[in-house]
């Protein structure tokens, strides 16, 4: 088993470097766009489905990206920071925002998590709106990357978000991640044996923030600039949409969602509001025909035709043995 799961780690580890070498070749500024957008929607999709080890949907996952796209925003154009800390930044204001969100709201469970997350989501986008010093409805400009990044700044994001990744899963094969994973089976019985169920929900949940505060901090310098809109509930529904299409039971899955459905959702940007109704149809149409996902269907397609090579040995041999003990 310890194999199995070093083997995963090295091959989504190559995986990351593939990708970072596949941009090093992207010169035009939309294909370095996109590869930029899709590294940041599954570092996003990645850290949604994270919380969903306790078992619960963090629909807050908007409102900490947001935190960290103005945190870093905050720390380059006001504070005159460095680059390297304005995004770390980014991703320590969300953690201590969810710290004490989460010890507070993470005592409701199920849909009543959900609406509070929603509702937080909401509180933040208006507060953004009436903070003038933040830039008000017209938001933040001048969140600009190093220079020295140049055209290689899409292979920097896919590099940092590949290793935010791989870290995530390194955590949930962990003896900790096991524990998580325990709660969301039963917290009870975790509770049983004498682990603090309500302080390691709040842990969990403050990772994955901290990962969606990074991301949402990449944001920031990808696109320059930030306004309110860009970090409404609907952001949070994009991330579900990643990890439902592509898979939530594989650390793969969020990847491949984002990938195909940000590729996709390029071309349905032409529709306007009908963008939304892309992604809504992405959700019904993979939890009723694919619920496992893409990467669940193609482990069930490898599985049916490792059953048939099985089954083809198995024939032979009893072949085989059949014409041996004919000529015998």
């Amino acid at each position: 088993m310890k194999i199995v799961i070093r083997n995963k780690h090295v091959l989504m580890t190559l995986a990351v470097i593939a990708l970072a070498a596949v941009s090093l070749f992207v010169r035009d500024a939309y294909s370095s766009n996109l590869v930029t957008w899709m590294a940041i929607a599954a570092l996003t999709a990645t850290s949604l489905r994270f919380v969903s080890l306790i078992g619960e949907l963090n629909f807050a996952t908007a409102a900490f990206y947001g935190l960290g796209a103005y945190g870093a925003g905050t720390a380059v154009t006001l504070l005159n920071l460095p680059f390297a800390v304005a995004l770390l930044a980014g991703g320590i204001v969300a953690l201590v925002v969810s710290a004490v969100f989460g010890y507070i709201m993470l005592k409701t469970k199920g849909p009543y998590f959900l609406l509070i997350g929603f509702a937080f989501t909401e509180v933040m986008r208006i507060l953004y709106t009436r903070s003038d010093w933040l830039g008000g409805n017209s938001g933040m400009v001048g969140i600009f990357p190093p220079s020295f990044f140049g055209a290689y700044f899409s292979t920097f994001v896919v590099l940092l978000c590949g290793a935010f990744i791989v870290l995530l899963y390194a955590v949930e094969r962990s003896d900790l991640g096991k524990v998580f994973m325990a709660i969301r089976d039963n917290d009870n019985v975790v509770l049983s044996v004498g682990i603090d169920v309500h302080l390691m929900k709040v842990a969990c949940f403050c990772i994955g923030s901290f990962v969606a505060g990074i991301a949402g901090a990449l944001h920031g310098f990808a696109n320059n600039v930030i306004s309110p809109g860009d970090f409404g509930f609907m952001l949070s529904t994009f991330a579900l949409a990643y990890m439902k299409v592509g898979g939530e039971d594989s650390p793969y899955g969020p990847i491949t969602g984002a990938i195909l459905l940000v590729g996709l959702g390029s071309l349905a940007t032409r529709m306007g509001a009908g963008e939304h109704v892309f992604y809504g149809a992405a959700i019904v149409f993979a939890v009723l025909l694919m619920p496992k996902g893409i990467v669940g269907l193609a482990g069930v397609a490898a599985s049916l035709g490792k059953a048939r090579k099985s089954n083809k040995a198995g024939n032979a041999l009893q072949l085989r043995t059949k014409e041996g003990r004919s000529h015998g």
